[in-house]
């Protein structure tokens, strides 16, 4: 008997006419990342973390932020690790402090919510989407009452939601107004290289010497297939992070192959070259358009994302062409660079760019 043959997988185009901004997820693999996965799957090797592989990955990440106590644990993706974090840190009958677009708030389908049980998230007004003292302040006036959900942790992330950072000293300022509320500091750093890019700074001076309690750590817009680490600066917080992972799937059987590209990419200092080249495509995208008729930052470009205001119709046609890039906030159009982002396609963009204004 013969048995029928599967049909052959539709092919991608020969050729691509120009690589997408439209997110720093659209990007391939680093080869740090995929040689570290192919070295990884040479052989066999025990599940579930308990493998060479990890150990050494969680070492060579504590050792990058000077922290050799920091407990390190590998998840899929940004919103298990920001999710499980929040409930590690937030009782369910507490609330977390966050900004108002925050991805946690607006893009995780209640996720902290659900794996918290029932915590709730809090969104005082944050002006260019950046959380403050004055604004932890206002939160805590609000939940007072015996009743009300009284805040446990405040979250930030970092660059935020629309591409800001966060200086030092302002994380410094969150910090000490987290920890004379009895609060904990969680940094959802999504881009946290490119934040570290940026600030020309150390990882242990943006976060536990700054007084952050843990971090979610972005892998995945880095240059790796999956994967995204959590850090917890004091291992007495990490209680239970592991038993609730576990529930939300987010062991891997064959954890190496999330936490090889780490391992790697930590000990090449790919993660660095990644987001200094992702920041650096991201400026001269900036610098391409600048002084364009109709066409405005709507924030300064201070990590790997552009945000442009431009009329409707510009947007439209440029999407006509081809281009895919998201609507945030109501109008506001962004522009995303990554580890591979080519400068003839960035050229290519604000060439098309310029032609949609002329029309």
């Amino acid at each position: 008997m013969t048995l029928p043959q599967p049909a052959a997988p539709r092919q991608p185009p020969a050729t691509i006419p120009h690589q997408q901004f439209g997110s720093d997820n659209y990007a391939g693999v680093c080869p740090q990342a995929l040689e570290a996965m192919n070295r990884a799957a040479s052989a066999s090797a025990p599940a579930y973390g308990d493998d060479p592989w990890t150990r050494l990955a969680a070492k060579a990440v504590a050792e990058l932020f000077a922290a050799p106590q920091a407990r390190v644990f590998f998840v899929f993706n940004g919103t298990a690790a920001n999710a499980l974090v929040l409930a590690t840190l937030c009782p369910p009958y507490c609330s977390i402090i966050t900004s108002e677009i925050a991805h946690v708030d607006t893009s995780e389908r209640g996720a902290a919510e659900f794996f918290s049980g029932g915590a709730r998230l809090i969104t005082p007004p944050t002006p260019d989407g950046k959380v403050t003292p004055a604004s932890i302040a206002q939160a805590m006036r609000r939940t007072r009452d015996f009743d009300a959900s009284t805040p446990a942790v405040v979250s930030i992330t970092q660059p935020t939601e629309n591409g800001l950072l966060y200086s030092l000293d302002e994380i410094r300022a969150i910090a000490n107004a987290c920890h004379d509320n009895g609060l904990r500091l969680h940094m959802d750093g999504a881009r946290f290289a490119n934040a570290v890019a940026a600030l020309e700074c150390t990882p242990a001076a943006m976060t536990w010497q700054s007084g952050v309690d843990a971090l979610s750590f972005g892998g995945t817009k880095n240059g790796m297939a999956v994967g995204d680490a959590v850090v917890f600066f004091t291992p007495q917080l990490a209680q239970g992070f592991a038993e609730r992972a576990k529930q939300a799937g987010q062991i891997a059987s064959k954890m190496r192959f999330l936490s090889a590209p780490w391992l790697s990419m930590v000990q090449s200092g790919a993660w660095l070259d990644n987001a200094r080249h992702a920041n650096a495509s991201a400026q001269a995208f900036a610098h391409a358009i600048a002084g364009m008729d109709e066409v405005e930052l709507a924030w300064p470009v201070q990590s790997n994302a552009v945000f442009l205001l431009m009329p409707e119709r510009v947007a439209n046609a440029l999407r006509a062409q081809g281009w895919r890039f998201y609507t945030m906030f109501g109008g506001v159009y962004r522009f995303m660079f990554a580890w591979d982002a080519r400068a003839d396609s960035i050229a290519a963009l604000a060439a098309e760019l310029g032609r949609c204004v002329r029309v």
